[in-house]
């Protein structure tokens, strides 16, 4: 019965629509189920300087490389062909600008790790979740600079067409796509396979935060006031309104009608 079976086709041809699955499904969930956790926890106002610093190199080079491996990996073989770009010129530019992206977040993500473990007031703020995925964005870091070595190796851009075409065959549902990447480097195959795992921890954790990253730019295109509650040392009520009230003062002003005074909501494009 097993005789014919083959790890490579659970990890690689059914692993992946497993993760999207959770990823997208998760995500609706928690918004849905629990959406004042829909952030990302605060600790800017301990160790402000190593924060700033290890969350800059971290942002930067995760970013670079997340829409780095975005395009590089579903930008059709044939747009390539059709623009004469050689494969490579797109393999050497994933080398030069990836390379320093990964080893920018990896300090990065080192410094924040660093901080969260090492400060006693900061770890007890910090969930186990939180720990384990930067943890695990670490490694996934590290193990995808250490692909580099086996890059080199294959400057011709084969290999990087090989992942090209999986990624392609997965999104449009080929089942066969898993052959693609059958006998490639272990360490290309445990990239893959980090990644599958932290895209299916994805709405169980602080990565959540990534969502409304994207969508706050279509909420204010879309001109939909945003509010924040800000505290005033005022000790009395604000005084009543004269003339008619609007709803937006209705929305500006809610807790004087509940008897707190202390508390009010503020537009920040005010």
């Amino acid at each position: 019965m097993f005789a014919n079976f083959d790890i490579n086709f659970v990890l690689f041809g059914v692993m992946p629509y497993v993760a999207l699955t959770i990823f997208l499904v998760g995500s609706i969930a928690r918004y849905e189920r629990d959406p004042f956790t829909w952030k990302s926890s605060s600790s800017q106002l301990l160790r402000r300087k190593q924060l700033i610093w290890g969350s800059i190199l971290f942002h930067v080079g995760i970013l670079t490389v997340f829409f780095g491996h975005l395009i590089g990996l579903f930008t059709p073989v044939r747009v390539l062909d059709a623009f004469g770009i050689p494969y490579a010129l797109k393999q050497w530019m994933a080398v030069l600008i990836g390379g320093p992206a990964g080893i920018a977040a990896l300090i990065g993500a080192t410094m924040l790790l660093h901080r969260r473990l090492s400060d006693p007031r900061i770890r007890v703020t910090s969930s186990y979740a939180d720990i384990a995925i930067l943890g695990l964005i670490w490694l996934q870091l590290a193990i995808g600079l250490l692909t580099i070595t086996q890059t080199l190796q294959h400057m011709d851009g084969s290999e990087m067409v090989r992942f090209m075409t999986w990624s392609q065959s997965v999104v449009t549902w080929n089942l066969n796509a898993w052959v693609t990447v059958v006998d490639v480097h272990w360490l290309y195959k445990l990239h893959i396979f980090l990644g599958l795992i932290i895209t299916m921890l994805f709405p169980f954790t602080r990565l959540v935060h990534i969502w409304s990253g994207f969508a706050a730019p279509l909420r204010y295109l879309l001109g939909r006031p945003g509010y924040q509650i800000v505290r005033s040392r005022r000790k009395s009520a604000l005084p009543a309104p004269s003339g008619p009230v609007s709803a937006t003062t209705h929305a500006a002003v809610p807790p004087r009608a509940m008897g707190r005074p202390e508390a009010s909501i503020a537009n920040p494009a005010e």
